[in-house]
């Protein structure tokens, strides 16, 4: 079975949102998945991409092909800083 990190439509119309799953590459584009590992909005400013690391790791060391869009996406993802872990982390300030 080849497996593939693709991206499904979800959202209404003329309102795309993606979600990144994992695949079997002979399925259609919003058929059967194995397991989503993220979402994607290009709607918002800045485009909104959320991706389960761990998740997508695991797959791709069992062999499993990212799509050129996906790889895209995790390259950009990899790249973004990490600031909403860093602010829940950040002790309230004390006034």
């Amino acid at each position: 079975m080849a497996v593939r990190l693709r991206l499904t439509r979800i959202g209404g119309r003329k309102d795309p949102v993606w979600r990144v799953v994992v695949a079997d590459q002979r399925s259609k584009r919003d058929g059967r998945v194995i397991e989503i590992v993220g979402h994607y909005n290009a709607q918002t400013e800045p485009s909104t991409i959320k991706l389960d690391s761990d998740r997508i790791q695991h797959w791709l060391e069992r062999g499993a092909q990212p799509t050129d869009q996906v790889r895209k996406l995790i390259k950009i993802h990899a790249r973004a800083p990490v600031e909403a872990t860093a602010d829940a982390a950040a002790p309230a300030p004390t006034a």
